[in-house]
């Protein structure tokens, strides 16, 4: 099955904190809270300095969309999210505490939980056609960055514009269409 979500048909919600806004894209099972969810996509927006929730048992990925960049404070190390260092991998129990460098950034989250699935986030430039061959039983192409991109597999076709993701559970092999993007295909593996 093949299932494309449109981010304009999303909303987003605050944060308790106060520090920004999650958006949820996508999650497995679909309607699971952050205790029951097997892998959770979303989109935030992190406006203010802060810590991040701590989430046990989950192994996380966060890639930069768009702003200048955060740094990361895991207490032993620090990490700055940036343009040139847009992606970072996390244990979702670590202390984090985000300093805004700044404007507001935008960040595109992977959560999985550890003993049921695994992820692999991988950010690719599209120029014209290429290919999207699938690793995993379900992936996620997400668009982070470019005007619209065309999918087309033997028996879909399939528009999206910025920030929207496409499910995929079938069709192994996907041309990708567009001027030039930034795609991230995330695979979920399972245990």
């Amino acid at each position: 099955m093949t299932q494309l979500i449109q981010y304009a048909s999303l909303r987003p919600a605050p944060w308790k904190n106060g520090g920004g806004s999650t958006t949820e894209i996508a999650v497995s099972p679909s309607g699971s809270g952050f205790d029951e969810f097997d892998w959770r996509v979303s989109l935030a927006t992190i406006s203010q300095s802060g810590p991040f929730s701590s989430f046990p048992g989950i192994d996380r990925s966060l890639a930069l969309v768009a702003g200048d960049g955060v740094l990361l404070d895991f207490g032993d190390e620090r990490f700055v999210l940036s343009p040139s260092e847009p992606l970072i991998e996390f244990d979702g129990e670590a202390a984090v505490h985000a300093t805004v460098t700044g404007s507001l950034t935008t960040d595109f989250n992977v959560m999985t939980r550890r003993g049921r699935c695994r992820h692999r986030l991988e950010p690719r430039v599209v120029r014209g056609t290429e290919l999207l061959k699938r690793r995993s039983a379900t992936t996620l192409l997400f668009l982070a960055d470019g005007e619209s991109l065309t999918l087309s597999s033997a028996r879909e076709r399939i528009a999206m514009v910025r920030y929207d993701v496409l499910v995929m559970e079938a069709e192994e092999e996907w041309s990708m269409e567009t001027q030039q993007a930034t795609v991230f295909v995330v695979d979920i593996i399972n245990n």
